[in-house]
């Protein structure tokens, strides 16, 4: 009996590991059906923290819209990729591109997350997971960590799955102006 809970618990924690490593990596880049690239974004109206009620894509249509997914307020590889984002805010800006952030925590959670790290950007609350599912975003319970570049058009121009917080914004800079040379 206790070699069986033993195991179990092995397992368990095999596990968590692998799903918590994984959510930035390719392994755990699936997620469900991916948007199509060079077609329309899929359209949302979520919460946001910022107190102005739903925040829509149809809201930017004009400017870049740099939507990312994300697992959870607080937590270590999304507070390096929400810190990511606001140091270069500034070059997004210049760039005419807005950042939007999504997980499934609410407005409450959200509205403390950005005081805690002076965010200067939106976090938009997907507390039913329906917009992190439209964009094939979605593992269960949670966003998965996934960007997605959207031109001024609303439509989609990349994906980023593999993220790595601590670089992803300047990956997002770089392809931002790739892209803004080539549409």
């Amino acid at each position: 009996m206790k070699r069986l809970i033993s195991i179990r618990f092995w397992l368990a924690i095999v596990l968590c590991l692998t799903l918590f490593w994984g959510l930035g990596s390719n392994a755990w880049a699936m997620g469900g059906k991916q948007p199509l690239i060079n077609e329309p974004a899929p359209e949302f109206a979520l919460p946001t923290n910022t107190g102005s009620g739903e925040i829509s894509l149809q809201d930017y249509l004009g400017q870049w819209v740099v939507l990312y997914f994300y697992p959870k307020d607080f937590t270590s590889g999304c507070t390096i990729e929400a810190r990511r984002f606001q140091q270069d805010i500034a070059e997004y800006e210049a760039r005419n591109a807005q950042i939007l952030g999504v997980s499934v925590d609410d407005v409450d959670s959200h509205q403390e997350f950005c005081d805690s790290e002076g965010l200067k950007f939106p976090l938009l609350a997907d507390t039913n997971g329906s917009v992190s599912k439209a964009y094939g975003s979605w593992l269960g319970a949670m966003s998965l960590r996934h960007t997605y570049l959207i031109d001024p058009q609303g439509i989609l121009r990349e994906t980023f799955l593999g993220v790595r917080p601590s670089i992803h914004s300047q990956e997002v800079l770089a392809r931002l102006d790739q892209l803004k040379g080539t549409i």
